[in-house]
């Protein structure tokens, strides 16, 4: 009698566990990537429909996130939004999976444009989520002139007054071309004398900073203003009197994805949470409020009017054979750009 008591009383202890083992409680879906990536709705309408929570995690820059996930060996964390050059990287190492597009049913919505790329050239390992290009954007009457090309921002009328995000190699690569070069060069010299070039844009910058530079557009503390795709949207929706510039000399152009890493604790979460952002009427509310080209084909009609022409690529640009990806350069070439850099952004005080 004794020991059925004792039996009993073991199953009793061991019961909580095995009901949180067996489905009483569901595993998140841990999610990595930028802060502010997604409206809470669409989180919120994903674990009412599945059940599955999210863990949202943030990082700051892409290095980060690499190192994080390098450190985990590929684990840790369940699906993985970042760049387009960092996950050349975190392919070639073998920290990401790849992708069972059985398992997502609204795959065929991707655009095919934003698809085959130096990163993922046979979309293996990635799904898009969202792209954009470094445009410039100028309030007419503030600038006094017309801005046409990247060269522009070099005219001493716009001394003092233009802004542009802090980005080594967008900003170097709008000097390189100016001269004629592609942004991933690898000759040094050509680097140095696109150096020597952006210490005469010196005089004429007034901010370099990432974040809500569209901000200081807007107030009139810029005039003129080298951009992200969001913060484009954000300027222009504000004041619709301010004037876009695909510049003449040539775009680059960034592409953002998903990619579950190859040690996932809870792929299948990944899997579902990629296929649902995939429906139209989903990725419509994701990039209204994430201000980037929708990547979603099926989404496109689906935009309101007065975001159309924002989050969709102009047929121009898409057309433009002077577009260029931001790819990886060797470590030499890498040097030479951050010696410019240092340079320039010391001359601007």
């Amino acid at each position: 009698m004794k020991k059925i008591l004792a039996v009993l009383l073991t199953l009793l202890l061991l019961l909580p566990l095995t009901a949180c083992s067996s489905g009483g409680q569901t595993s998140p879906l841990v999610l990595f990537t930028w802060e502010s990536m997604f409206p809470q709705e669409v989180l919120d309408g994903f674990t009412h429909e599945t059940g599955i929570p999210i863990t949202y995690a943030n990082f700051d820059y892409d290095e980060t996130m690499l190192s994080k996930l390098e450190a985990a060996g590929g684990g840790d964390y369940d699906l993985v939004i970042a760049d387009d050059y960092i996950l050349e990287t975190v392919i070639a190492q073998g920290l990401a999976q790849e992708l069972d597009t059985a398992k997502l049913e609204n795959y065929a919505n991707i655009n095919p444009a934003y698809q085959n790329q130096f990163f993922d050239p046979d979309n293996r390992y990635t799904v898009p989520y969202g792209a954009g290009v470094q445009t410039i954007v100028y309030n007419p009457q503030a600038a006094g002139i017309e801005i046409t090309g990247y060269a522009d921002l070099w005219n001493p009328a716009l001394a003092d007054s233009v802004g542009i995000i802090d980005s080594c190699r967008v900003i170097d690569g709008m000097a390189l071309k100016v001269l004629g070069q592609s942004y991933n060069t690898e000759d040094a010299e050509a680097i140095r004398q696109a150096g020597e070039k952006l210490l005469e844009l010196a005089p004429n910058i007034r901010l370099i900073k990432d974040d809500n530079l569209q901000d200081d557009l807007l107030t009139g503390e810029v005039s003129a203003a080298v951009m992200y795709t969001s913060q484009v949207t954000m300027a222009m929706l504000a004041n619709p009197d301010l004037q876009v510039v695909y510049p003449k000399e040539g775009i680059g152009f960034g592409i953002m994805a998903n990619f579950i890493p190859k040690n996932a604790p809870n792929p299948d979460a990944a899997y579902q949470f990629i296929d649902y952002i995939l429906r139209p009427e989903v990725s419509a509310q994701c990039y209204e409020f994430l201000g980037y080209y929708c990547t979603n084909q099926a989404a496109d009609s689906l935009i309101s009017p007065e975001m159309q022409s924002f989050l969709t690529m102009p047929e121009s640009f898409s057309n433009d054979p002077a577009r260029e990806m931001i790819e990886n350069i060797s470590a030499e070439a890498l040097e030479t750009h951050e010696q410019a850099w240092v340079a320039f952004k010391s001359a601007c005080g």
